[in-house]
């Protein structure tokens, strides 16, 4: 039996139809800092798949997906695809889920995550570009560049580790159709987790 594990006030669950970049349209560049310092451009993975993914390592959601090593083997199976994977700290200085470079290269290195960067976006500029909402909160960008899934890393919107088992992810049934050719049976879906801690 499923039980309520957060307020509602602690869960945002993000319509498709709220996102600014419509699935199909561009997917807009950016440059942020990884945690080294060093800058990272989207257009610098031209002719790759790219997935981006939204992090609050404070956030239950992520930490289901974490602990339960659900993200790093979802990480695995799409690098082993030739696929760059990305993951964007939206988290505002003073909010849960902040962190600075060191901070950051910690988790990564503590959670076996395997993201070629992790990106820090304290101004929240790129999370509101691509109107980003929850942690997680996932995209794939095809080698065209084009925006082709936006929405949850699967179809069971629940803070339970036990429901993993028995979810469909759905980043990587998009990167399966992707690889195949074939049309992406669900190329948007509704983000769930904790709301990103934009500033203001």
């Amino acid at each position: 039996m499923r039980t309520p594990i957060l307020g509602l006030a602690m869960i945002a669950i993000a319509a498709p139809a709220a996102a600014d970049v419509p699935t199909g349209a561009p997917a807009p560049n950016f440059t942020l800092p990884d945690a080294a310092g060093k800058p990272v451009s989207l257009a610098a993975f031209k002719g790759k798949t790219v997935v981006l993914e939204w992090n609050n390592p404070g956030c239950p959601f992520v930490k289901k997906h974490y602990g339960s090593g659900n993200m790093q083997k979802t990480q695995g199976a799409a690098k082993a695809q030739g696929v760059v994977w990305l993951t964007i700290n939206s988290g505002a200085p003073g909010q849960q889920g902040h962190m600075n470079g060191a901070e950051a290269a910690a988790f990564v290195k503590s959670a076996r995550a395997a993201p070629n960067a992790y990106l820090l976006d304290p101004a929240g500029k790129v999370g509101r570009l691509y109107a980003a909402k929850t942690t997680p909160h996932m995209y794939v960008i095809d080698p065209a560049g084009r925006l082709v899934y936006q929405g949850a890393i699967d179809d069971t919107p629940t803070a339970n580790v036990a429901d993993i088992a028995s979810a469909k992810n759905l980043v990587l049934a998009a990167l399966g159709d992707l690889k195949a050719g074939r049309k992406i049976a669900v190329a948007e879906s509704r983000a769930y987790g904790c709301s990103v801690k934009y500033a203001g």
